[in-house]
Protein backbone atom coordinates (compact mmCIF):
# COMPACT_ATOMS: atom_id res chain seq x y z
CA UNK A 1 0.00 0.00 0.00
CA UNK A 2 2.75 2.19 1.02
CA UNK A 3 4.10 1.61 -2.68
CA UNK A 4 1.05 2.69 -4.50
CA UNK A 5 0.58 5.25 -2.73
CA UNK A 6 4.17 6.81 -3.12
CA UNK A 7 3.77 5.92 -7.32
CA UNK A 8 0.52 7.81 -7.22
CA UNK A 9 2.24 10.85 -5.91
CA UNK A 10 5.51 10.88 -8.06
CA UNK A 11 2.75 10.79 -10.72
CA UNK A 12 1.42 13.61 -9.96
CA UNK A 13 4.06 15.54 -9.85
CA UNK A 14 5.01 14.28 -13.41
CA UNK A 15 1.93 15.65 -14.76
CA UNK A 16 2.55 18.93 -16.53
CA UNK A 17 1.92 21.73 -15.06
CA UNK A 18 0.76 25.15 -16.87
CA UNK A 19 3.52 27.72 -17.29
CA UNK A 20 3.07 30.97 -15.25
CA UNK A 21 1.46 33.94 -17.83
CA UNK A 22 3.92 36.58 -17.58
CA UNK A 23 2.67 40.43 -16.69
CA UNK A 24 3.63 41.72 -19.89
CA UNK A 25 1.80 39.05 -22.03
CA UNK A 26 -1.18 39.16 -19.13
CA UNK A 27 -1.49 42.85 -20.25
CA UNK A 28 -1.27 42.22 -24.11
CA UNK A 29 -4.01 39.37 -23.63
CA UNK A 30 -5.80 42.28 -21.91
CA UNK A 31 -5.53 44.65 -25.04
CA UNK A 32 -6.77 42.02 -27.55
CA UNK A 33 -10.51 42.64 -27.28
CA UNK A 34 -9.59 46.44 -26.86
CA UNK A 35 -7.95 46.62 -30.39
CA UNK A 36 -10.77 43.87 -31.67
CA UNK A 37 -13.32 46.58 -30.67
CA UNK A 38 -11.46 49.23 -32.70
CA UNK A 39 -10.46 47.00 -35.53
CA UNK A 40 -13.84 45.82 -36.25
CA UNK A 41 -15.35 49.26 -36.27
CA UNK A 42 -12.35 50.18 -39.02
CA UNK A 43 -13.61 46.98 -40.89
CA UNK A 44 -17.31 48.81 -40.69
CA UNK A 45 -16.18 51.75 -41.92
CA UNK A 46 -14.36 49.84 -45.05
CA UNK A 47 -17.37 48.69 -46.07
CA UNK A 48 -19.21 52.27 -46.76
CA UNK A 49 -19.10 53.99 -50.06
CA UNK A 50 -16.93 54.64 -52.04
CA UNK A 51 -16.16 51.31 -51.53
CA UNK A 52 -18.33 48.15 -52.30
CA UNK A 53 -17.56 46.21 -49.76
CA UNK A 54 -21.09 46.10 -48.40
CA UNK A 55 -20.51 42.65 -46.71
CA UNK A 56 -17.56 43.83 -44.56
CA UNK A 57 -20.47 45.07 -41.85
CA UNK A 58 -21.10 41.34 -41.34
CA UNK A 59 -18.15 40.27 -40.21
CA UNK A 60 -17.66 43.77 -38.11
CA UNK A 61 -20.86 42.88 -36.49
CA UNK A 62 -19.36 39.25 -35.50
CA UNK A 63 -16.25 40.73 -34.20
CA UNK A 64 -17.95 43.31 -31.63
CA UNK A 65 -20.20 40.29 -31.01
CA UNK A 66 -17.70 38.23 -30.04
CA UNK A 67 -16.13 41.46 -27.97
CA UNK A 68 -18.96 42.20 -26.24
CA UNK A 69 -20.39 38.61 -25.34
CA UNK A 70 -20.79 38.50 -21.64
CA UNK A 71 -18.95 41.67 -20.55
CA UNK A 72 -19.92 43.77 -17.62
CA UNK A 73 -21.08 47.43 -18.40
CA UNK A 74 -18.05 49.18 -17.38
CA UNK A 75 -16.20 46.78 -19.97
CA UNK A 76 -18.89 47.09 -22.75
CA UNK A 77 -18.74 50.91 -22.23
CA UNK A 78 -15.07 50.99 -22.83
CA UNK A 79 -15.32 48.56 -25.77
CA UNK A 80 -18.29 49.89 -27.61
CA UNK A 81 -16.65 53.22 -27.55
CA UNK A 82 -13.78 52.08 -28.91
CA UNK A 83 -15.73 50.47 -31.63
CA UNK A 84 -17.61 54.00 -32.28
CA UNK A 85 -14.05 56.06 -32.35
CA UNK A 86 -12.77 53.36 -34.95
CA UNK A 87 -16.02 53.54 -37.37
CA UNK A 88 -16.74 57.39 -36.63
CA UNK A 89 -13.50 58.75 -36.76
CA UNK A 90 -12.57 57.64 -40.44
CA UNK A 91 -16.04 58.24 -41.40
CA UNK A 92 -16.46 61.69 -40.39
CA UNK A 93 -13.10 63.04 -41.27
CA UNK A 94 -14.96 65.26 -44.28
CA UNK A 95 -16.52 67.24 -41.20
CA UNK A 96 -12.56 68.86 -40.54
CA UNK A 97 -11.50 69.72 -44.25
CA UNK A 98 -12.39 73.42 -44.54
CA UNK A 99 -12.43 74.00 -41.08
CA UNK A 100 -9.65 71.97 -39.15
CA UNK A 101 -9.72 68.70 -36.92
CA UNK A 102 -11.59 70.34 -34.00
CA UNK A 103 -15.19 70.28 -35.04
CA UNK A 104 -14.51 66.83 -36.47
CA UNK A 105 -13.34 65.42 -33.55
CA UNK A 106 -16.03 67.16 -31.46
CA UNK A 107 -18.38 65.24 -33.14
CA UNK A 108 -16.89 62.22 -33.44
CA UNK A 109 -16.58 61.94 -29.62
CA UNK A 110 -20.12 63.20 -28.95
CA UNK A 111 -21.33 60.62 -31.75
CA UNK A 112 -19.18 57.76 -30.39
CA UNK A 113 -21.23 58.37 -26.53
CA UNK A 114 -24.09 56.68 -28.62
CA UNK A 115 -22.28 53.63 -29.82
CA UNK A 116 -20.80 52.97 -26.23
CA UNK A 117 -24.22 52.71 -24.72
CA UNK A 118 -25.33 50.63 -27.24
CA UNK A 119 -22.21 48.33 -26.17
CA UNK A 120 -23.83 48.26 -22.52
CA UNK A 121 -26.76 47.35 -23.88
CA UNK A 122 -25.62 44.54 -26.24
CA UNK A 123 -23.38 42.85 -23.77
CA UNK A 124 -26.60 42.75 -21.25
CA UNK A 125 -28.49 41.21 -23.68
CA UNK A 126 -25.96 39.26 -24.84
CA UNK A 127 -26.48 36.87 -21.84
CA UNK A 128 -30.78 35.76 -23.11
CA UNK A 129 -31.89 33.63 -25.27
CA UNK A 130 -31.84 34.08 -28.88
CA UNK A 131 -29.48 37.13 -28.15
CA UNK A 132 -28.79 38.42 -31.56
CA UNK A 133 -32.01 40.07 -32.44
CA UNK A 134 -32.48 41.43 -29.21
CA UNK A 135 -28.91 43.06 -29.28
CA UNK A 136 -29.63 43.82 -33.34
CA UNK A 137 -32.76 46.02 -32.02
CA UNK A 138 -30.65 47.90 -29.53
CA UNK A 139 -28.13 48.74 -32.37
CA UNK A 140 -31.65 50.12 -33.94
CA UNK A 141 -32.57 52.09 -30.94
CA UNK A 142 -29.08 53.77 -30.86
CA UNK A 143 -28.98 54.45 -34.47
CA UNK A 144 -32.94 55.83 -33.55
CA UNK A 145 -31.37 58.05 -30.83
CA UNK A 146 -28.50 59.57 -33.04
CA UNK A 147 -31.09 60.87 -35.55
CA UNK A 148 -32.25 62.96 -32.80
CA UNK A 149 -30.51 64.55 -30.24
CA UNK A 150 -28.84 66.55 -29.63
CA UNK A 151 -29.31 69.56 -31.89
CA UNK A 152 -32.23 67.49 -34.04
CA UNK A 153 -30.12 64.66 -34.61
CA UNK A 154 -27.37 63.19 -36.77
CA UNK A 155 -27.97 60.02 -38.57
CA UNK A 156 -24.86 60.07 -40.72
CA UNK A 157 -23.49 56.59 -40.55
CA UNK A 158 -26.70 54.50 -40.04
CA UNK A 159 -25.99 51.02 -41.25
CA UNK A 160 -28.18 51.06 -44.20
CA UNK A 161 -26.46 53.67 -45.63
CA UNK A 162 -23.35 51.09 -46.71
CA UNK A 163 -25.54 48.73 -48.20
CA UNK A 164 -26.60 50.31 -51.57
CA UNK A 165 -24.79 47.79 -53.09
CA UNK A 166 -25.41 44.94 -50.97
CA UNK A 167 -28.23 42.49 -51.28
CA UNK A 168 -30.08 43.24 -48.35
CA UNK A 169 -31.43 46.59 -50.09
CA UNK A 170 -34.49 45.86 -50.69
CA UNK A 171 -35.28 45.08 -46.98
CA UNK A 172 -35.57 49.48 -47.12
CA UNK A 173 -38.66 48.67 -49.34
CA UNK A 174 -39.88 46.29 -46.38
CA UNK A 175 -39.85 48.90 -43.42
CA UNK A 176 -37.41 51.70 -44.33
CA UNK A 177 -33.63 52.28 -42.64
CA UNK A 178 -34.44 50.57 -39.54
CA UNK A 179 -35.55 46.95 -40.96
CA UNK A 180 -32.55 47.52 -43.32
CA UNK A 181 -30.09 48.09 -40.96
CA UNK A 182 -31.81 45.69 -37.64
CA UNK A 183 -31.27 42.53 -40.99
CA UNK A 184 -27.97 43.55 -41.60
CA UNK A 185 -26.94 43.50 -37.91
CA UNK A 186 -29.01 40.69 -36.83
CA UNK A 187 -26.87 38.62 -39.69
CA UNK A 188 -23.89 39.77 -38.25
CA UNK A 189 -24.00 38.93 -34.79
CA UNK A 190 -26.27 35.75 -35.92
CA UNK A 191 -23.09 34.81 -37.85
CA UNK A 192 -20.45 35.25 -34.65
CA UNK A 193 -23.25 33.14 -33.17
CA UNK A 194 -22.92 30.11 -35.51
CA UNK A 195 -19.46 29.84 -35.03
CA UNK A 196 -19.22 30.06 -31.25
CA UNK A 197 -21.77 26.95 -31.63
CA UNK A 198 -19.40 25.31 -33.85
CA UNK A 199 -16.23 26.03 -31.38
CA UNK A 200 -18.43 25.04 -28.64
CA UNK A 201 -19.84 21.39 -30.57
CA UNK A 202 -15.83 20.80 -31.68
CA UNK A 203 -14.92 21.40 -27.54
CA UNK A 204 -17.90 19.84 -26.01
CA UNK A 205 -19.77 17.62 -28.24
CA UNK A 206 -23.25 18.78 -28.01
CA UNK A 207 -24.95 21.94 -28.45
CA UNK A 208 -28.51 22.55 -27.91
CA UNK A 209 -30.79 22.34 -30.48
CA UNK A 210 -33.00 25.60 -29.91
CA UNK A 211 -30.14 27.81 -29.09
CA UNK A 212 -28.85 26.30 -32.88
CA UNK A 213 -31.48 27.13 -34.75
CA UNK A 214 -32.09 30.62 -33.28
CA UNK A 215 -28.30 31.25 -34.82
CA UNK A 216 -29.05 29.80 -37.83
CA UNK A 217 -32.54 31.17 -38.21
CA UNK A 218 -30.38 35.13 -37.29
CA UNK A 219 -28.13 34.45 -40.29
CA UNK A 220 -31.03 33.03 -42.79
CA UNK A 221 -33.74 35.14 -42.14
CA UNK A 222 -32.73 38.41 -43.11
CA UNK A 223 -30.91 37.19 -46.41
CA UNK A 224 -34.12 35.25 -47.48
CA UNK A 225 -36.38 38.28 -46.41
CA UNK A 226 -34.01 40.25 -48.55
CA UNK A 227 -34.34 37.95 -51.75
CA UNK A 228 -38.08 37.74 -51.03
CA UNK A 229 -38.53 41.71 -50.48
CA UNK A 230 -36.98 41.67 -54.06
CA UNK A 231 -40.86 41.86 -55.43
CA UNK A 232 -41.40 45.54 -54.18
CA UNK A 233 -38.55 47.03 -56.06
CA UNK A 234 -39.77 47.96 -59.81
CA UNK A 235 -38.69 50.93 -61.96
CA UNK A 236 -41.84 50.44 -64.27
CA UNK A 237 -43.23 53.97 -64.94
CA UNK A 238 -47.09 54.15 -63.35
CA UNK A 239 -47.88 57.57 -64.29
CA UNK A 240 -45.54 57.94 -67.92
CA UNK A 241 -42.70 59.17 -67.85
CA UNK A 242 -40.94 62.79 -67.61
CA UNK A 243 -37.59 63.83 -69.18
CA UNK A 244 -35.30 65.73 -66.19
CA UNK A 245 -32.25 67.33 -66.46
CA UNK A 246 -29.94 67.79 -63.93
CA UNK A 247 -27.58 70.52 -63.81
CA UNK A 248 -24.73 70.92 -62.17
CA UNK A 249 -22.37 74.16 -63.13
CA UNK A 250 -19.28 73.76 -60.68
CA UNK A 251 -17.84 76.09 -58.82
CA UNK A 252 -14.63 78.39 -59.33
CA UNK A 253 -13.02 77.00 -56.34
CA UNK A 254 -13.41 74.24 -53.81
CA UNK A 255 -13.99 74.71 -49.76
CA UNK A 256 -15.77 77.41 -47.74
CA UNK A 257 -14.67 80.64 -49.86
CA UNK A 258 -16.22 79.58 -52.59
CA UNK A 259 -19.42 81.34 -51.58
CA UNK A 260 -17.66 84.62 -51.83
CA UNK A 261 -17.77 83.60 -56.01
CA UNK A 262 -21.65 83.58 -55.56
CA UNK A 263 -22.37 85.44 -58.61
CA UNK A 264 -20.00 83.32 -60.52
CA UNK A 265 -21.74 79.98 -59.33
CA UNK A 266 -25.00 81.30 -60.65
CA UNK A 267 -23.37 82.50 -63.66
CA UNK A 268 -22.16 78.91 -64.38
CA UNK A 269 -25.34 77.22 -63.70
CA UNK A 270 -26.98 79.60 -66.02
CA UNK A 271 -24.10 79.53 -69.18
CA UNK A 272 -24.19 74.91 -68.24
CA UNK A 273 -28.85 75.66 -68.39
CA UNK A 274 -27.91 77.50 -71.86
CA UNK A 275 -25.56 75.27 -73.47
CA UNK A 276 -27.56 72.34 -73.15
CA UNK A 277 -30.40 74.38 -74.70
CA UNK A 278 -28.43 75.15 -77.62
CA UNK A 279 -27.45 71.00 -78.12
CA UNK A 280 -31.26 70.79 -77.55
CA UNK A 281 -31.89 73.05 -80.36
CA UNK A 282 -29.54 71.10 -82.63
CA UNK A 283 -31.28 67.70 -81.97
CA UNK A 284 -28.15 66.89 -80.18
CA UNK A 285 -30.26 65.73 -76.90
CA UNK A 286 -34.35 65.36 -76.10
CA UNK A 287 -35.49 68.48 -74.61
CA UNK A 288 -36.10 68.04 -70.86
CA UNK A 289 -39.82 68.91 -69.59
CA UNK A 290 -37.88 69.35 -66.26
CA UNK A 291 -34.60 70.97 -65.22
CA UNK A 292 -33.36 70.36 -61.71
CA UNK A 293 -30.03 73.15 -60.26
CA UNK A 294 -28.53 71.99 -57.25
CA UNK A 295 -28.78 73.88 -53.84
CA UNK A 296 -27.12 77.31 -53.51
CA UNK A 297 -26.89 77.46 -57.19
CA UNK A 298 -28.29 81.39 -56.69
CA UNK A 299 -26.68 82.68 -53.38
CA UNK A 300 -27.73 86.06 -54.59
CA UNK A 301 -31.10 86.30 -53.90
CA UNK A 302 -33.27 86.72 -56.65
CA UNK A 303 -36.14 88.42 -54.92
CA UNK A 304 -34.26 91.51 -54.30
CA UNK A 305 -31.44 91.18 -56.82
CA UNK A 306 -32.78 92.33 -60.16
CA UNK A 307 -29.59 90.56 -61.90
CA UNK A 308 -29.91 87.52 -60.61
CA UNK A 309 -33.48 87.10 -61.34
CA UNK A 310 -32.82 88.12 -65.07
CA UNK A 311 -30.06 85.67 -65.16
CA UNK A 312 -32.97 82.97 -63.72
CA UNK A 313 -35.05 84.19 -65.72
CA UNK A 314 -33.49 84.06 -69.13
CA UNK A 315 -31.85 80.60 -68.30
CA UNK A 316 -35.84 79.37 -67.80
CA UNK A 317 -36.95 81.18 -70.96
CA UNK A 318 -33.95 79.41 -73.37
CA UNK A 319 -34.66 75.60 -72.36
CA UNK A 320 -37.82 76.42 -72.57
CA UNK A 321 -39.08 74.49 -69.18
CA UNK A 322 -39.46 74.89 -65.84
CA UNK A 323 -36.44 75.22 -63.22
CA UNK A 324 -36.10 74.36 -59.53
CA UNK A 325 -33.58 76.52 -58.62
CA UNK A 326 -31.68 76.59 -54.87
CA UNK A 327 -31.16 79.40 -53.57
CA UNK A 328 -30.17 82.12 -50.28
CA UNK A 329 -33.48 83.62 -49.48
CA UNK A 330 -34.03 86.60 -47.14
CA UNK A 331 -37.60 87.01 -46.22
CA UNK A 332 -39.46 89.44 -43.10
CA UNK A 333 -35.60 89.60 -41.54
CA UNK A 334 -34.75 85.95 -41.65
CA UNK A 335 -32.59 83.71 -43.94
CA UNK A 336 -33.79 80.36 -45.37
CA UNK A 337 -31.85 77.71 -47.83
CA UNK A 338 -34.68 77.66 -50.36
CA UNK A 339 -35.77 76.23 -53.68
CA UNK A 340 -37.66 78.23 -56.34
CA UNK A 341 -39.97 76.74 -58.88
CA UNK A 342 -39.05 78.97 -61.72
CA UNK A 343 -41.78 79.12 -64.77
CA UNK A 344 -40.04 80.33 -68.24
CA UNK A 345 -43.92 82.28 -68.73
CA UNK A 346 -44.12 82.93 -65.09
CA UNK A 347 -41.22 83.49 -63.47
CA UNK A 348 -41.17 82.37 -59.58
CA UNK A 349 -44.36 80.70 -58.88
CA UNK A 350 -43.57 78.22 -55.56
CA UNK A 351 -41.11 77.83 -53.22
CA UNK A 352 -39.86 75.33 -50.25
CA UNK A 353 -37.96 75.98 -47.25
CA UNK A 354 -35.01 73.73 -45.92
CA UNK A 355 -36.62 71.87 -43.11
CA UNK A 356 -33.69 69.95 -41.32
CA UNK A 357 -31.02 72.61 -41.17
CA UNK A 358 -27.38 71.57 -40.41
CA UNK A 359 -26.25 72.56 -37.02
CA UNK A 360 -22.79 74.16 -37.34
CA UNK A 361 -23.36 74.73 -40.66
CA UNK A 362 -26.85 76.61 -41.27
CA UNK A 363 -27.20 77.58 -37.72
CA UNK A 364 -25.14 77.48 -34.66
CA UNK A 365 -25.84 76.12 -31.59
CA UNK A 366 -24.11 77.30 -28.22
CA UNK A 367 -23.30 80.42 -30.26
CA UNK A 368 -21.47 82.26 -26.94
CA UNK A 369 -19.73 78.68 -26.10
CA UNK A 370 -18.45 78.16 -29.44
CA UNK A 371 -17.56 81.97 -30.11
CA UNK A 372 -15.53 81.58 -26.30
CA UNK A 373 -13.02 78.52 -28.23
CA UNK A 374 -12.62 79.56 -31.53
CA UNK A 375 -14.16 83.19 -32.90
CA UNK A 376 -13.24 82.16 -36.72
CA UNK A 377 -16.28 78.93 -36.35
CA UNK A 378 -18.69 82.00 -35.62
CA UNK A 379 -17.42 83.54 -38.53
CA UNK A 380 -18.05 81.26 -40.69
CA UNK A 381 -22.28 80.90 -39.83
CA UNK A 382 -22.75 84.65 -39.38
CA UNK A 383 -26.13 84.51 -39.27
CA UNK A 384 -28.80 81.04 -38.77
CA UNK A 385 -30.99 80.27 -41.08
CA UNK A 386 -34.59 79.70 -40.27
CA UNK A 387 -36.45 76.67 -40.89
CA UNK A 388 -39.31 75.18 -43.06
CA UNK A 389 -42.59 74.15 -41.83
CA UNK A 390 -44.09 72.28 -44.78
CA UNK A 391 -43.13 69.31 -47.43
CA UNK A 392 -42.04 70.66 -51.03
CA UNK A 393 -43.51 69.14 -53.88
CA UNK A 394 -43.27 70.72 -56.92
CA UNK A 395 -45.86 70.59 -60.03
CA UNK A 396 -43.37 70.63 -63.12
CA UNK A 397 -44.54 69.81 -66.15
CA UNK A 398 -46.95 66.54 -65.73
CA UNK A 399 -45.19 65.88 -62.66
CA UNK A 400 -44.89 66.29 -59.10
CA UNK A 401 -41.11 66.89 -57.35
CA UNK A 402 -40.40 66.34 -53.83
CA UNK A 403 -37.53 67.95 -52.87
CA UNK A 404 -34.95 66.93 -50.24
CA UNK A 405 -32.35 69.46 -49.99
CA UNK A 406 -28.78 67.71 -49.52
CA UNK A 407 -28.48 67.04 -45.67
CA UNK A 408 -32.09 66.56 -45.54
CA UNK A 409 -31.62 62.87 -47.32
CA UNK A 410 -30.35 61.52 -44.03
CA UNK A 411 -33.07 62.05 -42.19
CA UNK A 412 -36.16 59.50 -42.97
CA UNK A 413 -39.09 61.63 -41.91
CA UNK A 414 -37.78 64.38 -44.42
CA UNK A 415 -37.97 62.10 -47.38
CA UNK A 416 -41.00 60.30 -46.61
CA UNK A 417 -43.17 63.41 -46.04
CA UNK A 418 -42.69 64.68 -49.60
CA UNK A 419 -43.91 60.95 -51.11
CA UNK A 420 -47.24 60.82 -48.99
CA UNK A 421 -47.55 64.50 -50.03
CA UNK A 422 -47.72 63.14 -53.48
CA UNK A 423 -44.09 63.24 -55.07
CA UNK A 424 -43.78 61.30 -58.00
CA UNK A 425 -39.93 61.77 -58.39
CA UNK A 426 -37.52 63.17 -55.92
CA UNK A 427 -34.55 65.36 -55.97
CA UNK A 428 -31.79 66.07 -53.92
CA UNK A 429 -30.39 69.35 -54.54
CA UNK A 430 -26.92 69.59 -53.06
CA UNK A 431 -23.73 71.60 -52.67
CA UNK A 432 -21.00 69.42 -51.92
CA UNK A 433 -18.78 72.28 -53.07
CA UNK A 434 -17.09 73.00 -48.98
CA UNK A 435 -16.35 69.53 -48.78
CA UNK A 436 -13.74 69.28 -51.77
CA UNK A 437 -13.32 65.83 -52.83
CA UNK A 438 -13.51 63.88 -49.87
CA UNK A 439 -16.22 60.75 -49.51
CA UNK A 440 -19.02 62.81 -48.30
CA UNK A 441 -20.56 63.02 -51.57
CA UNK A 442 -20.12 59.13 -52.38
CA UNK A 443 -21.75 58.38 -48.75
CA UNK A 444 -24.62 61.24 -49.45
CA UNK A 445 -25.24 59.62 -52.83
CA UNK A 446 -25.58 55.84 -51.64
CA UNK A 447 -28.17 57.34 -49.18
CA UNK A 448 -30.35 58.53 -51.96
CA UNK A 449 -29.98 55.42 -53.79
CA UNK A 450 -31.52 53.52 -50.43
CA UNK A 451 -34.24 56.47 -50.37
CA UNK A 452 -34.97 55.79 -54.20
CA UNK A 453 -35.83 51.54 -53.21
CA UNK A 454 -37.35 52.49 -49.91
CA UNK A 455 -40.23 54.53 -51.26
CA UNK A 456 -40.15 52.87 -55.36
CA UNK A 457 -38.98 56.48 -56.94
CA UNK A 458 -36.66 58.01 -59.31
CA UNK A 459 -33.86 60.14 -57.64
CA UNK A 460 -32.33 62.89 -59.21
CA UNK A 461 -29.07 64.54 -57.95
CA UNK A 462 -28.04 67.67 -59.21
CA UNK A 463 -24.82 68.79 -57.01
CA UNK A 464 -23.35 72.20 -57.31
CA UNK A 465 -19.45 70.50 -58.27
CA UNK A 466 -20.60 66.59 -58.09
CA UNK A 467 -20.93 64.11 -58.02
CA UNK A 468 -24.44 64.01 -59.51
CA UNK A 469 -26.19 61.75 -60.94
CA UNK A 470 -29.57 59.79 -61.83
CA UNK A 471 -31.01 56.79 -59.79
CA UNK A 472 -33.86 54.16 -60.88
CA UNK A 473 -36.52 53.15 -58.25
CA UNK A 474 -34.61 49.85 -57.82
CA UNK A 475 -31.67 51.83 -56.84
CA UNK A 476 -29.30 51.83 -60.06
CA UNK A 477 -27.36 54.98 -61.20
CA UNK A 478 -28.08 55.36 -64.76
CA UNK A 479 -26.06 58.39 -65.42
CA UNK A 480 -23.84 60.30 -62.95
CA UNK A 481 -20.75 63.37 -63.33
CA UNK A 482 -17.33 63.42 -61.82
CA UNK A 483 -16.69 66.11 -59.78
CA UNK A 484 -15.57 70.05 -59.98
CA UNK A 485 -16.93 69.84 -64.26
CA UNK A 486 -19.71 71.41 -65.49
CA UNK A 487 -22.14 68.82 -66.97
CA UNK A 488 -25.56 67.93 -67.33
CA UNK A 489 -28.16 64.56 -67.19
CA UNK A 490 -30.54 64.39 -69.48
CA UNK A 491 -32.99 61.18 -69.29
CA UNK A 492 -36.27 60.21 -69.22
CA UNK A 493 -37.37 58.67 -66.02
CA UNK A 494 -40.43 56.80 -64.61
CA UNK A 495 -43.03 58.22 -62.66
CA UNK A 496 -44.95 56.02 -59.90
CA UNK A 497 -47.30 57.20 -57.53
CA UNK A 498 -47.97 53.33 -55.71
CA UNK A 499 -46.65 53.47 -51.86
CA UNK A 500 -44.24 50.87 -50.49
CA UNK A 501 -44.23 48.92 -47.20
CA UNK A 502 -41.97 51.47 -45.92
CA UNK A 503 -43.74 54.38 -46.98
CA UNK A 504 -47.15 53.47 -45.87
CA UNK A 505 -45.90 52.42 -42.41
CA UNK A 506 -43.95 55.06 -41.78
CA UNK A 507 -42.00 55.04 -38.19
CA UNK A 508 -43.60 52.53 -36.87
CA UNK A 509 -41.02 49.86 -37.59
CA UNK A 510 -38.82 51.85 -35.62
CA UNK A 511 -40.93 52.10 -32.80
CA UNK A 512 -41.59 48.76 -32.88
CA UNK A 513 -37.74 47.56 -32.86
CA UNK A 514 -37.53 50.22 -30.12
CA UNK A 515 -39.59 48.24 -27.93
CA UNK A 516 -38.34 44.73 -28.60
CA UNK A 517 -34.71 46.32 -27.67
CA UNK A 518 -36.35 47.84 -24.28
CA UNK A 519 -38.42 44.38 -23.88
CA UNK A 520 -34.76 42.82 -23.92
CA UNK A 521 -32.91 45.00 -21.75
CA UNK A 522 -35.55 45.04 -19.08
CA UNK A 523 -35.15 41.07 -19.04
CA UNK A 524 -31.77 41.30 -18.64
CA UNK A 525 -32.01 43.95 -16.41
CA UNK A 526 -34.08 41.19 -14.35
CA UNK A 527 -32.29 38.44 -14.58
CA UNK A 528 -29.23 40.09 -13.35
CA UNK A 529 -31.33 41.47 -10.51
CA UNK A 530 -32.89 38.44 -9.51
CA UNK A 531 -29.51 36.58 -10.00
CA UNK A 532 -28.15 39.04 -7.56
CA UNK A 533 -30.40 38.30 -4.73
CA UNK A 534 -29.92 34.55 -5.13
CA UNK A 535 -26.53 34.92 -4.30
CA UNK A 536 -26.80 37.12 -1.66
CA UNK A 537 -29.53 34.65 -0.45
Amino acid sequence: MTVTATSVDESDRLEPQPAPVSPWRARLLRLVPAAAAALSGVLLYVSFPPRTLWWLALPAFGIFGWVLRGRGWKAALGLGYLFGLGFLLPLLVWTGVEVGPGPWLALVVIEAVFVALVGVGVAAVSKLPGWPLWAAAVWIAGEAARARVPFHGFPWGKIAFGQADGVFLPLAAVGGTPVLGFGVVLCGFGLYEVVRLVVERRGTGAVRRPVAAVALLSVTVPVVGALAARTLVSDKAEDGTVTVAAIQGNVPRAGLDFNSQRRAVLDYHVRETERLAAEVKAGKIAKPDIVLWPENSSDVDPFSDAEAYASIDRAAKTIGAPISVGGVVERDGKLYNEQILWDPAKGPTDTYDKRQIQPFGEYLPLRGLVGAINKNWTSMVRQDFSRGSKPGVFRMADAKVGLVTCYEAAFDWAVRSEVTDGAQLISVPSNNATFDRSEMTYQQLAMSRVRAVEHSRTVTVPVTSGVSAIIMPDGRITQRTGMFVAASLVQKVPLRSSQTPATRLGILPEIALVLVAAGGLGWAIGAGLRGRRAGEA
